[in-house]
C-alpha cells in the first residue's frame, strides 16, 4: 500500500496561492520562505507549546472564543505567560489574514511556545526573552470527497493516558504519543488510529474527536481521556438541541463494531465518516441519516454564526 491509497480527515485541494502566504512570526508578518523560530525555542527543542487550530468562514473565526479560552486555560496550567491578552492575540489573527487577503475557507494555527532559551535544557527559567508566537493562515478548504470515501480507523495499543502523565486536554507541541499511534495505523492499512483510554474503552483517534450511532442514538466518550474538541462539543450541543439522543459514556470496541455509523470531528473536517474500523465495514461503508442530519445542522450553524458576526 503507498501513500497515495491513504486518506486524511486533513485532506484538503492543493491550492498555489500558500506557496507565497506571509506568517505572523512574534509581531513581524513575513514571506513563508522567511518565517524562521531559533533552534533554541522551548517549541522546537522541546515540544514545550500549545496551539489551536481555527477556521475562517466568510470572514467569521468560528468559535473563536472557545478556541481562546482553551488556549489560554492551557497556558495557565504550563504556566506560560502568552504576552498577549486575548484582543491583542485576536488583533494579531486578522492583521495575519489582511496581510494575506483570506476572506473565507482558511485554516489558522495560532502556536505559543516558551520562548527562546539561554541553554538547551528543559528548566523554564532558561527561557529569558518571552514567549514565541506564530501564526500561519492557509487557504484550505476540505476535501468534500471525503463524505463518499470514508476513514478506515485501526485500533493500537498506544492510549490516551491518565491526566497524571500529560492530560489530553492540553493540545500541546508534544505529539508524540499521537504520531506513534497513527505510524502504527498506518502500517496496518488504515488511515488514522482508534485508540482506547487507559482502562480499554474507546476514547478517540490520532487527530479527531470519535463517535458512534447505534439505533439513532448517537455516543461518544465520558470526555475524561480527549481532547476536549472545541467541534465534538457543537455536535453534541446540536444533538440536544434537536432531539437526536446523545451519550458521554463508557463503550467497548464490541459496542463499535455493532455501530450502525461512525464519524470523526475536528475544527479543520467539521465531521468525516468511518467506514471501516479494524477491517469491519461499518454502516455499510457509506455515510448514514444520523451524520448527515449533524453534518446539515452544523452547517446551518456556522451559517448562523456567520450572519449574527455580521449583524
Amino acid at each position: 500500500m503507498t501513500d497515495t491509497d491513504h486518506v486524511s480527515t486533513h485532506d484538503a485541494a492543493a491550492d498555489a496561492r500558500n506557496d507565497d502566504i506571509k506568517i505572523y512570526v512574534d509581531g513581524n508578518i513575513v514571506h513563508r520562505d522567511d518565517a524562521k523560530v531559533s533552534v533554541y525555542d522551548s517549541g522546537f527543542m522541546l515540544g514545550d507549546g500549545i496551539w489551536e487550530g481555527l477556521r475562517l468562514y466568510d470572514g467569521v473565526l468560528s468559535f473563536l472564543d472557545a478556541h481562546l479560552d482553551r488556549l489560554y486555560e492551557a497556558a495557565l496550567y504550563l504556566d506560560l505567560d502568552i504576552g498577549m491578552d486575548r484582543d491583542q492575540l485576536t488583533a494579531a489573527i486578522h492583521d495575519t489574514l489582511r496581510a494575506n487577503d483570506m476572506h473565507t475557507d482558511v485554516h489558522l494555527r495560532v502556536m505559543v511556545t516558551r520562548g527562546r532559551k539561554r541553554k538547551p535544557f528543559q528548566h523554564p527559567h532558561l527561557s529569558i526573552w518571552g514567549s514565541t508566537i506564530v501564526i500561519i493562515a492557509e487557504h484550505s478548504k476540505p476535501d468534500e470527497t471525503m463524505v463518499q470515501r470514508g476513514i478506515r480507523l485501526h485500533t493500537v495499543p498506544h492510549h490516551r493516558g491518565l491526566p497524571l502523565t500529560q492530560d489530553a486536554k492540553l493540545n500541546s507541541h508534544s505529539k508524540l504519543n499521537c504520531i506513534i499511534a497513527l505510524n502504527h495505523a498506518i502500517r496496518a492499512g488504515a488511515d488514522e488510529a482508534l485508540m482506547l483510554d487507559p482502562f480499554g474503552f474507546v476514547n478517540t483517534t490520532n487527530a479527531c474527536n470519535f463517535f458512534i450511532v447505534r439505533k439513532g442514538a448517537v455516543w461518544t466518550s465520558t470526555g475524561d481521556y480527549c481532547m476536549n474538541g472545541i467541534t465534538r462539543q457543537k455536535v453534541i450541543d446540536l444533538c440536544r438541541e434537536n432531539a437526536i439522543p446523545v451519550y458521554e459514556r463508557n463503550f467497548s470496541l464490541v459496542d463499535t463494531y455493532g455501530a450502525d455509523e461512525a464519524f470523526l470531528t475536528g475544527t479543520f473536517g467539521a465531521q468525516t465518516p468511518v467506514f471501516e474500523i479494524d477491517g469491519r465495514v461499518i454502516g455499510g461503508g457509506k455515510a448514514g441519516p444520523v451524520f448527515h442530519r449533524i453534518r446539515g445542522l452544523y452547517k446551518d450553524l456556522i451559517k448562523e454564526q456567520v450572519a449574527l458576526a455580521k449583524g
